[in-house]
């Protein structure tokens, strides 16, 4: 895995996230599966089947994220190196053709949250907004057609 940019909050849930499966859910886990074990056959045990799926899924969600954090850079752009261009790690606010604004901020692929107003830098829309600055329109092509947002402010937040 090559080196990924990650924004600090975003470092730091994806931290408490890993922690949180290794103290938590995974002696959870274990111990579902040795309680379903103790109940008997194991083919037919609906409990620890579901107990070993979801063992899997931690286990490989532990994984991936010691990679993201191992292979992860904290980045942070500022107002004077950005020059007012849309980077990765700020906050943009954009209006449609019809005057509606939405606030974003553009995080790696690992920090989506989009009802928290965090897109991927790599979606549709970040890649239209990536080296606009205030003013300009960013074109994103969706199944509907072609929209056409107006960057109204771009921000460089310490976090």
């Amino acid at each position: 895995m090559e080196k990924l940019l990650l924004t600090e909050p975003g470092r730091k849930r994806l931290t408490e996230e890993l922690d949180l499966l290794k103290t938590t859910e995974r002696p959870a886990i274990i111990k579902a599966i040795a309680e379903a074990r103790a109940h008997g056959d194991l083919k037919e045990n609906a409990e620890y089947h579901s107990a070993k799926e979801k063992q899997g899924f931690i286990e490989r969600r532990i994984k991936e994220l010691e990679g993201v954090l191992a292979h992860g850079e904290v980045f942070a752009a500022d107002a004077d190196s950005a020059g007012g261009k849309v980077l990765f790690g700020c906050r943009v606010t954009i209006k449609d053709d019809d005057g509606n604004k939405r606030n974003f901020r553009l995080v790696s692929k690992y920090e989506t949250d989009t009802a928290a107003g965090m897109i991927a830098i790599t979606s549709p829309l970040g890649k239209a907004l990536v080296g606009k600055s205030v003013g300009d329109i960013a074109e994103v092509k969706a199944p509907a057609g072609t929209v056409e947002y107006e960057i109204v402010a771009v921000d460089y937040p310490a976090s």
